[in-house]
C-alpha cells in the first residue's frame, strides 16, 4: 500500500492515509506529501473522492464501512495498481515465491539498459532507492503481480513472467492447487506480447508449454535461455549464460543461491527480448544486492551472520536453508516464525521436512495477520512435526518478547544464525545482529581469548537466590587489564555497566540487566597473599578463602567470613557484616577502577564506608584490597570459626536466598520485628519468608523476582500498619522490571 501511494503522490494526487504505527515507510510519504492518520477513523475518508484497499482489510473494518455508506467509489490494490500502469507498457512478475527479488532485479536491469522504467515491488529495495517509482520517461512498468486474493487476473500485462506455481493462500483458494492454476491460466491468456516461464518449475512449465509466444528458461540444454552455475561463494553466484546454444557471457550475481540464479534467468530473458545489452545486464546483477528480508545479510564477521528472510512457505524455507548451507557455517541456527494459522494447519506436513540440515530450530507463535487462532496450528505443532519427521533438535518459543534471550544464550562463534518468517520476526534478527556487533567489538578491543564474552547471560545462574533475568552483555574478565579494558570499550559507547560477584545481597528484576554486566572472576581476582598480619586478596576471592588462609597462617580477625556466601568485590561494595563485625573494620586499603578504566588505590579512612554501603564503590569497581587481622592462636581461631559457622547454621537458612533483605532498624532486628508481626512463612509464588530467620526470603524453586518484589512489598506494608516501622531493603534491587533491550 505504500508503494501505491508513493505513484499517486508521484502523479501529482493527493493522498491520505492511515496506519496503526508511525514507520520509516510512513515517515517518508509524509516527506511526499501524504495526510497520514494514526489509527482508522471513519471521519478520514469525509471528503476523499476515492478509497483503495488492500485484500487484508474487510467489512468491519471502520474506515471500509464508512466508504461503503457514503458511497465512495472504492478499488482494490490491485486494481488500482492496473490503472496507474494504463499509460505503460506493463511487466509483470508473478509466482508463489520470488516476486520481489525479480521485479526489483528487473527494475534494476532495465534502469541499466537506460530504458527508465518504472517500477513497483513489495519490499524496500535500496540499491532502487524506493519500492515504487513513477518515470514520466519510460515505456515501461515493472511490477509484483500479487496472486494471494485472485486479483492477479486483474492485469493484462504485455510481458507476462511465471517463476513457479505452488499451493498456498488457501485461506482463499478453498479448491486448492486447481483454483491456484486456474488463476494463474487466466493471467497468461491476458499477456499480450511474450510469456517468459521457469521450465524448472512443473506447475509453470505445464501451464506454459503448450502456448506458441513463450521463452523458457532454466538449466536445462532446451531452455531457450540458459544458466551453467560455476562457482557458488559466500554471498555471490557465477553462473554461464546461454541463448539456445550461443554463449552470451558470464554473469556474477550479487546475492547467492541457486533459486536466486533462476529469478535473474528470467530477468535476462526478458533484458535480451528487450535488447538490453548483454555488458549492461552483466554489471546491473554484479551491482545487485537484493531486497530488504531477501537473505539480507543483518550482520556478518569472522564469529557470526546473521540473516534475515521472508521465507515462510515450505518451498522458500528449504530454498534459503539450501543457500545458508553453501556459506558452510559450523552450525546453522534457525529461528522461524509461522505465518497464519490457516497455511500452518494446511502445510504442516510440508513444514514437517523443510527445515532440514539445520542444527538448531527455534519456532516462535504464530504471525496471526488478522487470523482467529486454529486448534492444531501453534507452534508446538510445528515443533513436533519436525522432530518427528527429521529429527531435528527444535524447540518452541512461547514469548516473542524473549525470543532473542533464549537465542542468544545458544549461540556460539562460527554460527549463523537464519532468521525466516513474513511478520515481525526480522526484529529479533534486528536485535541480535546490534548486540552481537558489540560483543565482537568487545572482544577485538579485549585481545584476550581467556575473557568469557557472551550475550544474555541468565543473571539466575549467578545469583544466590537464584531469580533474574538476562544480561544484555556478560563479560567475566581473569586480568585487571582486561577489566579495564571493559569498562573504557562500555563508557566510550555510553553503555550503563553493573559489577556483580557471586550474586549474594542481589535481588536482579525478571527484565535483566540492560547493559554490560562485569564479573571479575578467577585469575588476579582470586589471588591471595599473606604479609605478617596482612591479607591482600583479589575481589574474587570468596569471603570463606580468606578465612581459611587466615586460620592457616594463625591470623584472627576473620572467623566470621567463614560463613559468608560472597566474595570480597561484594563485601567491599555492601561493606558487608556478621556477627557484629563489618567488612571496612578490616580494611586498610582498596585498589580500583574509574568507569574509564583508570587504576586508583585508597585508604579505608578515605572511602568513608558506612553501614552496608560504601559511596565511594558504587561507580568505581574495586579490583583489590588489604585486609589487617591479629597475630592469633590457631586453636582459639578454629573455636571462633566454629562457633560462627554453628551460629550461622543454626540461624539462617540453608535454601536459596539472597542473605538479609532488610536493613535493621535502631530499636529491634529486621528479622525479630518480622517474626512478631506474623510473616514467617509467608509466601508470594515459590517465594517464602523463611521459618528460620525472618529476615531471610528463600526460593523455594521457580520463584521470579516479582514474586520477590511482591513478598518484600507486604512485609513493609504489614511492619508498618502493624508497629509503624518503615523498613528499608539491605538487599541491592537491580535491573529492569520489563523487557527493555
Amino acid at each position: 500500500m505504500s508503494g501505491i501511494a508513493g505513484l499517486l503522490l508521484n502523479l501529482g494526487h493527493t493522498v491520505s492515509g492511515s496506519d496503526k504505527a508511525d514507520t520509516k515507510e510512513t515517515e517518508r510519504l509524509i516527506k511526499l506529501g501524504l495526510n497520514f492518520y494514526g489509527a482508522h477513523s471513519p471521519e478520514q475518508v469525509s471528503d476523499v473522492e476515492l478509497v483503495i484497499y488492500s485484500s487484508a482489510v474487510k467489512p468491519g473494518n471502520v474506515v471500509y464501512d464508512k466508504a461503503i455508506e457514503m458511497g465512495i467509489p472504492m478499488l482494490r490494490r490491485a486494481d488500482a495498481l492496473v490503472a496507474i500502469m494504463a499509460t505503460k507498457k506493463s511487466i509483470i512478475v508473478a509466482g508463489t515465491h520470488g516476486k520481489t527479488t525479480t521485479s526489483s532485479l528487473a527494475a534494476k536491469v532495465l534502469r541499466a539498459g537506460e530504458g527508465k522504467p518504472s517500477h513497483y515491488v513489495g519490499a524496500e529495495v535500496p540499491i532502487l532507492g524506493t519500492n515504487a517509482l513513477w518515470d514520466s520517461e519510460g515505456d515501461y512498468f515493472i511490477a509484483e503481480g500479487d496472486e494471494s486474493d485472485g486479483t492477479l487476473v486483474s492485469y493484462d500485462p504485455e510481458y507476462a513472467i511465471l517463476l513457479n506455481v505452488e499451493e498456498d493462500h488457501l485461506d482463499h483458494y478453498k479448491n486448492g492447487i486447481e483454483e491456484i492454476r486456474s488463476v494463474f491460466s487466466e493471467y497468461l491468456d491476458k499477456c499480450r506480447k511474450k510469456i517468459i516461464y521457469c521450465s524448472h518449475d512443473l506447475e509453470a512449465r505445464t501451464l506454459c508449454c503448450g502456448r506458441k509466444n513463450v521463452i523458457s528458461y532454466g538449466f536445462e540444454e532446451s531452455d531457450n535461455i540458459r544458466g551453467v552455475i560455476k562457482e557458488v561463494r559466500d554471498g555471490s553466484t557465477d553462473f554461464d549464460v546461454y541463448d539456445g546454444a550461443k554463449l552470451l557471457g558470464l554473469v556474477t550475481l550479487g546475492i547467492p543461491g541457486k533459486h536466486n540464479v533462476l529469478n535473474a534467468l528470467a530477468v535476462i530473458a526478458l533484458a535480451t527480448e528487450l535488447e538490453v545489452d548483454f555488458s549492461a545486464i552483466s554489471n546491473a546483477m554484479a551491482e545487485f544486492r537484493g531486497a530488504r528480508r531477501r537473505f539480507d545479510v543483518l550482520y556478518k564477521s569472522s564469529n557470526y551472520s546473521v540473516i534475515d528472510d521472508y521465507g515462510h512457505h515450505p518451498t522458500e524455507i528449504k530454498a534459503t536453508i539450501e543457500t545458508a548451507k553453501q556459506l558452510n557455517p559450523e552450525r546453522l541456527i534457525c529461528v522461524f516464525q509461522p505465518h497464519r494459522y490457516s497455511r500452518t494447519k494446511m502445510m504442516l506436513e510440508k513444514f514437517s521436512s523443510a527445515f532440514s540440515g539445520v542444527d538448531k530450530l527455534f519456532v516462535t507463535d504464530v504471525y496471526a495477520a488478522g487470523e482467529e487462532l486454529i486448534d492444531g496450528a501453534d507452534a508446538n505443532a510445528v515443533v513436533r512435526s519436525v522432530i518427528k519427521k527429521d529429527g531435528v533438535d527444535a524447540r518452541e518459543l512461547t514469548c516473542f518478547d524473549r525470543a532473542h534471550h533464549i537465542i542468544g544464550t545458544e549461540i556460539r562463534p562460527g554460527d549463523n544464525i537464519l532468521i525466516l518468517g513474513a511478520g515481525n520476526i526480522h526484529e529479533v534478527g534486528s536485535i541480535l545482529a546490534r548486540d552481537l556487533e558489540v560483543l565482537d567489538k568487545l572482544r577485538r578491543e579485549l585481545d584476550d581469548p581467556v575473557t568469557e564474552c557472551r550475550i544474555y547471560e541468565p543473571m539466575r545462574r549467578h545469583t544466590t537466590l537464584k531469580v533474574g533475568g538476562p544480561a544484555q552483555y556478560w563479560i567475566e574478565p581473569i586480568t585487571i587489564e582486561s577489566f579495564s579494558k571493559s569498562l573504557r570499550f562500555f563508557d566510550q559507547l555510553n553503555v550503563p555497566v553493573r559489577v556483580v560477584g557471586r550474586g549474594s545481597n542481589l535481588l536482579i528484576c525478571d527484565g535483566g540487566i540492560a547493559g554490560a554486566v562485569i564479573r571479575p572472576s578467577g585469575g588476579e581476582f582470586s589471588e591471595v597473599s599473606v604479609s605478617g598480619d596482612l591479607i591482600t586478596a583479589g575481589v574474587g576471592a570468596r569471603f570463606k578463602k580468606l578465612s581459611n588462609i587466615a586460620k592457616k597462617n594463625e591470623i584472627t580477625g576473620f572467623e566470621w567470613m567463614e560463613g559468608i556466601p560472597g566474595n570480597v568485590g561484594g563485601g567491599l561494595r555492601m561493606n558487608a557484616g556478621a556477627m557484629g563485625v563489618e567488612t571496612f573494620d578490616q580494611v586498610v586499603s582498596v585498589k580500583f577502577l574509574d568507569s574509564e578504566g583508570r587504576l586508583h588505590e585508597k585508604s579505608s579512612e578515605e572511602l568513608k564506608a558506612k553501614y552496608r554501603n560504601v559511596t565511594e564503590l558504587k561507580n568505581n569497581y574495586a579490583v583489590s584490597a588489604v585486609f589487617k587481622g591479629g597475630k592469633g592462636n590457631l586453636k582459639e581461631i578454629e573455636k571462633l570459626t566454629q562457633d560462627s559457622m554453628v551460629k550461622r547454621k543454626a540461624s539462617q537458612p540453608i535454601a536459596a536466598s539472597a542473605g538479609c533483605i532488610f536493613k535493621n532498624p535502631d530499636h529491634i532486628p529486621a528479622g525479630k520485628l518480622i517474626e512478631e508481626i506474623g510473616m514467617k512463612g509467608f509466601n508470594v509464588g515459590a517465594a517464602r519468608v523463611s521459618e528460620v530467620h525472618g529476615n531471610f526470603i528463600i526460593n523455594e524453586g521457580g520463584a521470579t523476582a516479582e514474586d520477590v518484589l511482591s513478598l518484600i512489598d507486604e512485609v513493609k506494608k504489614r511492619a508498618l500498619e502493624k508497629c509503624g516501622v518503615k523498613l528499608e531493603t539491605e538487599v541491592q534491587i537491580i535491573g529492569e522490571q520489563q523487557i527493555t533491550y
